[in-house]
């Protein structure tokens, strides 16, 4: 008997077996393009010399050479290191002036992120249990507002002339008691010019803090809100103060959320790129102050046209991120 149409197997276009993989690849085959291809063909750049628009039969070969000339070890005398007139040479080099600027403004705006988003993350936990979420938005919004946009209102609040913060701090400095201004001394009595290179780091900093503490104390009040509740209520039977809650139970608890938060902030500020750019104009302040690595690479590649340059500073600044979180991580990682 012959089988019917209807009753006929149907033959599979594909198998069960290779079914899975079929449906993943469109991932990794993007990965690969846009993600994978990019990284290896930047350290292939990094031994060249290429200003990235000739054809590549035209890249000249030069090793090491890309990264030697991005250090400037040479005329550098070690055996003067302690000595102040070393490390003025050493910053006057770009390569090494831009990585002491990217330090300098991650840690200033780095480490009172963490030390204000914590006590805050608690005192919200504590006080705000109600309005916690409308309270917690208020903090996050500078994290997700654009950073052009958080950085032209600042521009206007620091302007010389016209600027809120300067009519505020002269506002205190100039205020008299009976012909005497007790506050002159702490306080300008003219207004300041923020875009002096002692100023400009502290507003880089400053508004790099400031958008970014609100997201750490999202962290730790999602890292607060899974501490048991016995913990404390124990700790308040043993006649623990609050205190010392907040240190022997606590921070802690917080440990593994401090690793990770603090290892986003780390790989983050080493990477700060539009806030200076933006509020530089791109030029990284009199002197270049404010000019950090990210920028530097950028001249390097758009400005002198030097992409193997570029990609040599690229990767310099990848073993230098990955060295940082390696010792992040020795230090604040949670023991098993």
């Amino acid at each position: 008997m012959q089988p019917t149409e209807r009753n006929r197997p149907r033959k599979r276009w594909l198998s069960k077996k290779w079914a899975p993989y079929v449906f993943v690849s469109p991932f990794f085959i993007l990965f690969a393009i846009f993600g994978l291809f990019p990284l290896l063909f930047s350290v292939y750049v990094s031994l060249f010399r290429w200003d990235g628009v000739s054809p590549l039969s035209q890249m000249k070969w030069e090793g090491f050479g890309n990264y030697l000339y991005v250090l400037e070890l040479e005329g550098l005398d070690f055996r003067t290191v302690f000595t102040q007139a070393f490390w003025q040479d050493v910053y006057s080099r770009d390569f090494w002036r831009s990585l002491y600027n990217t330090l300098w403004i991650g840690v200033v705006a780095g480490l009172p992120q963490h030390l204000i988003a914590i006590p805050l993350a608690v005192f919200i936990h504590t006080q705000f249990r109600r309005a916690r979420n409308g309270i917690l938005a208020i903090y996050f919004l500078p994290f997700i507002t654009q950073t052009v946009a958080i950085v032209l209102v600042f521009q206007a609040l620091f302007s010389a002339k016209f600027g809120v913060i300067n009519s505020l701090l002269t506002g205190i400095g100039q205020w008299e008691v009976a012909g005497f201004a007790p506050f002159s001394l702490m306080f300008p009595t003219e207004p300041v010019d923020w875009a002096r290179p002692q100023k400009t780091p502290w507003i880089v900093a400053f508004v790099v803090w400031w958008r970014y503490v609100g997201w750490n104390t999202v962290l730790y009040l999602a890292a607060l809100q899974t501490i048991p509740k016995d913990l404390y209520e124990a700790a308040r039977v043993d006649g623990a103060s609050p205190w010392r809650q907040f240190v022997h139970i606590t921070l802690p608890q917080l440990r593994p959320m401090i690793f990770f938060a603090v290892t986003l902030t780390l790989i983050g500020n080493l990477q700060l790129f539009e806030e200076p750019y933006v509020l530089t104009a791109g030029t990284g302040g009199i002197g270049q102050v404010a000019e950090t690595s990210a920028m530097y690479m950028l001249r390097v590649a758009m400005t002198d046209g030097d992409f193997g340059t570029a990609s040599a500073v690229a990767w310099l600044l990848f073993m230098f991120v990955a060295l940082l979180t390696w010792m992040n991580n020795r230090v604040l990682k949670p023991k098993d």
